[in-house]
Order: C-alpha cells, then structure tokens, then sequence
C-alpha cells in the first residue's frame, strides 16, 4: 500500500478517534516503519511489538508457553493470543498481530507451507482472523503481508464508518 493511502487510513482512524497499534512476528517492524511514513501517524499509532521469538512472544506479549508447544510460533491460536497480550499492554482500540513462515523450517508442514501467514486483528472485543498463503521470497512476502493488513485495516475502518 502506498505511503499516500496509509495516510487516507490514518485520516480515517483519527476521525474516529481510534489508535492503532502492532504485534509483528515475520514483518519484524515493518509495519511501524509503513505506518510512521503516513501524514498524521502521531494522532492514531500507538506502536509495535517486534517479538520475532517465541520466548519473546511469551515474555512480552503473554503468549502460553503450552501454546507455543501446542500450536508452534506461527499459528492463528498464538496469533490470537499475540494481539489480546498486544491489547492488555496498550489498550489500542485496534490491535493487529502477525506471524509467519518467510522461509524454510520452523514449523512448515505441507498443511503450513513456508509463505503462510497468520494475521489477527482485534476491534470492539472480537478478534477477526485471517490465514493467507504469499508467494515469492521473505522481502516479497513481507511487502504482500503488509499491504494485506493495511488493507484489512482500511476494510476495518469502513466498517466502523457504516455502524457509527
């Protein structure tokens, strides 16, 4: 998504006076760097958590050790439990958590081929899930799961548009 639509997002957040804020796995920051290039940032962005580790996923964001076991670091269940741990430590009206398979290892499996991606996007108490399959190398596949959140995000905000 280019720099000018993420702005138009963040107008539309800021209209809302809703904040936004990341809990980012394979994007590793870069979501915070998309966003910190749109026009009026400041107003609507809270932060990111890069918790790129499963140890960090536990120890910052409170995701269950079981799991991590269980489920493994690239997972909707501890995607889910990344943006709720997200949403306790800042309290953003929209959290948005991300974790994936960029490259070969880890926990792919042909069920969970290297390229899927777990996104978790929690607004007004409910937690919408999304598990999509890039194509391409880690930089590729990075750039697509960006531009696919912000787009989420954008959907999102239309939506609270249409119920306010």
């Amino acid at each position: 998504m280019k720099t000018e639509d993420i702005s138009q997002l963040i107008f539309k957040l800021k209209d809302k006076s809703l904040t936004v804020a990341f809990a980012e796995s394979c994007t590793a920051g870069s979501l915070a760097a998309a966003i910190s290039e749109a026009t009026g940032t400041t107003d609507v962005f809270l932060g990111s958590m890069v918790t790129y580790s499963a140890h960090a996923k536990n120890k910052v964001l409170g995701v269950k050790n079981e799991s991590l076991k269980l489920y493994s670091a690239e997972s909707q269940q501890v995607t889910n439990e990344m943006v709720l741990g997200l949403h306790k430590l800042l309290h953003a009206d929209v959290c948005v958590a991300v974790t994936g398979l960029y490259g070969a290892g880890g926990s792919e499996n042909p069920e969970k081929p290297v390229g899927t991606v777990f996104v978790s996007i929690f607004f007004k108490e409910k937690v919408e899930e999304y598990r999509v399959i890039f194509k391409g190398d880690a930089r590729k596949m990075r750039e697509q799961t960006i531009d696919f959140i912000f787009s989420k995000l954008e959907e999102t905000a239309e939506r609270h548009f249409q119920h306010a």
